[in-house]
């Protein structure tokens, strides 16, 4: 027996020795070049969501550049553990200094706006969040009240103070974690009840309010006594947002004292300001209590500055009137006392500043990034501590010599986004306080992700626009009007201002060209040589901006009473923030050329339908007045349809209020009446309509997504996994609904293509198949860093629909076919040998499919030198898609494309195909052939063991012997068995 066996065996070996000899090397080479398989892991729905959206799912594409951040803390006896809070992307916390930073607040809190952090000196388990920002920069979004957390930030509870709106300061009693006091500026808008100091003695259950001055008054720092905690200490101040102006300081402002734990309150005179005062900063000296820092900003200039007392604030004097802390005290102004050295303090405002000698003299610490608002000081060792700017948070571990790095937290505030038309296309906006930024849609290949990024020109504030043509020709502006025109290719960057002004100290109605913050950029849809840019009126340009021409009339109110120099009565501050009568959104019509839309932040809608000669005013007659219009989307599925998003906020009018048109404005629809879904505190920024379904539309608002399959009639709630902050803009590109937030960067939903087909029909359906959307056969990888983005698709997204959660006993599978009719891969809830693995839940599901056939079938342990033996890259071409649920069974067709920019042809990708099949089924045969080798070695060592039984013991252990030596020598000839690691084959 032996003797056939090893006949027939030499001869199987011999007919594909002969084939594999020269192939093998080439099947290593090929297989070099297939890209691993992806993960195809189910994600579970994310909670609180329509079940039949649950499968979509944001995805964050960054960038990880903060944004600005206004308070932060950290733990005493933990040196590597700190938190922030930033001013529309709520909560983070670092347990390793810094290098990385995780959100700890999605999920809980109701708004992404944090005011303040304290931790209990008892017990760092337990802290205290106050939401709502209290540096009142323009585009300040409100808080919701208090929240609080006794597992260091796993989980949150409301504890109320929820019309507080800013809160300015949380100090919690060092022996009694549940006796806490509260700083409430108030509403940002208007007069507020609500201002003043609270205290809470049973952990927030109940709240007290212990000091208020009026309802324009409010409390923005707290300071209590660190040697006594009886004794605090309050700043008030009188601060109202409006959009032309900010009202900051009056009489009523200054610094209040307690002796009792709150319960009376003494206004400190003795040597401060009086008269109109504006925002306070208070220290006090934890060495020496009787040693109190205040900073008040006054009207008079003899009177503003820094003020010491050395006896417990029974008298001050004017230390220190340097303008490099009084610049814009209304957004800086923070003091911070030294725990060890009662000489040493620490003063924040555009620079960060120590002094050693007690506030007469300081020196600047350089941070990483301007505009400095928050520290914490670790009270065992001063070198250590967390500040927090308008770039971020970073952690110091040597008094400020040198910092950890910004670009670790996806912070950012974006004001507007757009796209260019490349493959793939690329992500603009400019970012509060920073550069404008481009980033890709999509991972590409860099060493770190920050190789992605890069700037366009323009700066913190303005439109971007991207010429369709060319996305190397950028257009992008920013506050007073500023505008540049820019090569990324030529690294070459012109200004193109249609006028040069200073803005700075003049009133808007002496400026020639009342250009907001935030002008509207846009090129025509119909010329990419034409770009319009918006004062209070339309300007063009024809030349790349050699040359501007104005082709409208003021379109504003141009109401002389909003156009005084902005702020006041203690500081004035233009910006350009608060420049009023302005055009505020601006469209071209994709149907006519020379249909002009604008819309003014003080309340009017204008149309122009001959190129700018003639303007029609068609204000919608329930808009209301001096309402912002933030963005005008016309829509692409007909001629006059537009819709008009309008905010008032800034009035202290926080509903919604978004108007449609089928008529070039002779008459309006109001799509939001606080009632349909939207809730009527929920503000809207932006609503676009998809340019694939009629009547489908997003809307934006300050506190999440929303979304209409019927025109607006009813909303629903889209937020997904998206964290709850202020939407800025929205568009749609390639179905795929990209994002602007305020606090966390952009956001993109890959693939919108199920909402085109969702209805009530659909969901009553046992099951459906939704059409999937073109996939790209291409190659992106994914970076891995602290500051990466989240990973994007890698092949083709498909998406299915089941009324119920299946049962056990239930199989439910996905079969894909080639272009050639093969079922290539088949994926089951019920999975056998061969078939993948299949998630599934009730409602809508996303799976994921990297666009690659079956694997090779080679043995266990089989270690490859530089090959990657998943599966074969899929065709190019039209594929099936057959869901089966039961008896039920579905089919959808799915494209796939060639990546657009690569050069090889379909045919180039067919041979490569064909090669790779046919090296497959060799390399199968080969391991199909080892595995009989090592079944025949198995069978005669089983027959050599059982030898002793018979007489022939002798001969039969070298007959077997012998065979299993040329067996071993012929399994040697095709596969390595030395090798049992990835670098062992070296």
């Amino acid at each position: 027996m032996p003797s056939n066996v090893q006949s027939k065996l030499f001869c199987m070996i011999n007919s594909i020795m002969s084939r594999f000899c020269l192939k093998l090397y080439f099947f290593l080479l090929a297989f070099f070049f297939i890209s691993p398989n992806s993960s195809l892991a189910q994600k579970k729905p994310a909670a609180n969501i329509s079940y039949h959206l649950d499968g979509l799912k944001y995805r964050l594409i960054g960038p990880h550049r903060g944004g600005r951040v206004t308070t932060v803390a950290g733990v005493r006896e933990q040196l590597f553990t700190f938190y922030m809070g930033a001013t529309g992307g709520g909560v983070w916390k670092t347990t390793d200094a810094g290098l990385s930073w995780d959100n700890i607040s999605d999920s809980f809190f109701k708004v992404g706006s944090i005011g303040a952090i304290a931790l209990a000196p008892t017990d760092p388990n337990v802290i205290y969040v106050g939401t709502g920002a209290a540096d009142l920069r323009g585009n300040v979004s409100t808080g919701c009240g208090m929240y609080k957390s006794l597992d260091g930030g796993e989980s949150w509870t409301f504890i109320g103070l929820e019309n507080a709106g800013q809160i300015g300061k949380v100090v919690i009693h060092p022996d009694n974690p549940n006796h806490v006091y509260v700083a409430v500026l108030g509403n940002a808008f208007g007069p507020s009840a609500e201002r003043g100091v609270y205290e809470s003695i049973n952990g927030g259950q109940s709240w007290e309010k212990k000091l208020f001055v009026n309802d324009q008054t409010g409390a923005v720092e707290l300071i209590m006594d660190p040697n006594n905690p009886r004794i605090l200490y309050a700043g008030m101040w009188t601060a109202e947002r409006k959009p032309w102006t900010m009202i900051d300081g009056s009489k009523d402002g200054g610094v209040w004292k307690s002796k009792d734990a709150g319960n009376t309150w003494t206004k400190l005179e003795g040597g401060l300001p009086d008269g109109l005062v504006g925002r306070v900063g208070i220290a006090v000296s934890p060495v020496n209590s009787r040693r109190v820092w205040v900073f008040q900003e006054a009207k008079e200039e003899s009177k503003g500055g820094l003020y010491r007392s050395d006896d417990g604030g029974k008298t001050f004097e004017r230390i220190n009137r340097d303008h490099n802390l009084r610049q814009r005290a209304w957004y800086y102004s923070r003091i911070y006392a030294d725990p060890q050295d009662e000489n040493t303090i620490y003063f924040l405002n555009v620079g960060f500043y120590r002094s050693i000698d007690g506030g007469k003299t300081f020196d600047r610490i350089r941070s990483p990034h301007s505009d400095n608002h928050a520290l914490w000081i670790n009270p065992d060792n001063p070198n250590v501590m967390v500040e927090g700017n308008d770039g971020g948070a970073c952690v110091t571990f040597n008094g400020g010599k040198t910092w950890t790095t910004q670009n670790n937290q996806p912070t950012s505030e974006f004001y507007r986004v757009t796209v260019d038309n490349q493959y793939p296309y690329r992500v603009y906006g400019a970012q509060q306080d920073n550069s404008t930024m481009s980033v890709p849609s999509r991972n590409q290949d860099a060493l770190t992700p920050e190789q992605n990024w890069y700037a366009v020109g323009g700066g913190e504030s303005g439109h971007i626009a991207v010429d369709p043509r060319d996305p190397n020709l950028i257009y992008a502006g920013t506050y007073i009007g500023q505008i540049t025109r820019k090569r990324i290719d030529l690294g070459h960057q012109r200004d193109i201002v249609a006028y040069p002004q200073m803005h700075d100290g003049q009133a808007p109605r002496d400026i020639k060209y009342r250009f907001q913050w935030n002008a509207p950029i846009r090129i025509s849809p119909h010329d990419p040589d034409i770009v319009y840019h918006c004062s209070q009126y339309v300007h063009r340009t024809k030349d790349g901006g050699k040359t501007w021409e104005v082709i409208s009339p003021d379109l504003t109110s141009n109401n002389d009473a909003y156009q005084d120099i902005p702020g006041g009565p203690i500081q004035h501050d233009h910006t350009g923030v608060e420049l009023y009568t302005t055009i505020f959104a601006f469209e071209e019509s994709p149907h006519q050329v020379g249909e002009l839309w604008a819309g003014s932040d003080d309340g009017l809608v204008h149309i122009s339908r001959n190129g700018g000669t003639d303007w029609e005013n068609i204000t919608p007659k329930m808009m209301p007045s001096d309402g912002t219009v933030n963005s005008i989307d016309l829509s692409s599925h007909a001629p006059g349809r537009a819709l008009v998003s309008v905010y008032k906020y800034r009035e202290n009018d926080f509903r919604p209020y978004v108007f449609l048109t089928n008529n070039y404005g002779k008459d309006w629809k109001l799509l939001t009446d606080g009632k349909n879904g939207i809730p009527e505190d929920h503000f809207v920024r932006v609503v676009r309509e998809d340019s694939n379904r009629k009547g489908l539309l997003y809307a934006g608002t300050e506190f999440g997504m929303y979304l209409s399959f019927d025109e607006g009639k009813q909303w629903q709630a889209f937020q997904l996994n998206l964290p709850i902050v202020p939407i800025t803009d929205l568009l749609i590109k390639e179905k795929d609904l990209v994002i602007a937030t305020q606090g966390r960067a952009f956001w993109l939903l890959d693939d919108l293509t199920p909402l085109y087909s969702i209805s009530q029909e659909l969901i009553n359906e046992t099951a459906h198949l939704f059409p999937p959307r073109d996939a790209y056969k291409t190659q992106f990888g994914n970076l891995r860093s602290a500051a990466a983005p989240d990973p994007a698709p890698n092949g083709a997204l498909i998406y299915f629909y089941l009324k119920e959660e299946p049962s056990a006993e239930e199989e439910i599978r996905l079969v894909i076919s080639d272009p050639f009719g093969n079922a290539r891969q088949t994926f089951s809830t019920k999975p056998k040998e061969g078939i993948k693995k299949l998630n599934v839940s009730k409602g809508l599901n996303r799976f994921e499919w990297d666009l690659k056939y079956e694997a090779p079938e080679v043995q266990d342990g089989a270690v490859f030198s530089l090959a990657n033996i998943g599966g074969i890259k899929a065709a190019p071409g039209k594929h099936e898609v057959i869901l089966k649920v039961g008896t039920n069974e579905q089919e959808q067709s799915l494209l796939i494309k060639i990546d657009p920019r690569w050069e090889q042809t379909e045919a180039d990708l067919m041979a490569q195909y064909e090669l790779t099949f046919q090296i497959k089924n060799l390399l199968n045969e080969c391991h199909a052939a080892i595995g009989q080798i090592r079944s025949l070695n198995k069978q005669l060592k089983d027959i050599a063991d059982r030898a002793d039984e018979i007489s022939a013991v002798d001969k039969i252990k070298l007959e077997t012997t012998t065979l299993t030596e040329k067996l071993t020598a012929l399994e040697d000839l095709l596969i390595q068995k030395k090798s049992e690691s990835g670098q062992d084959p070296l």
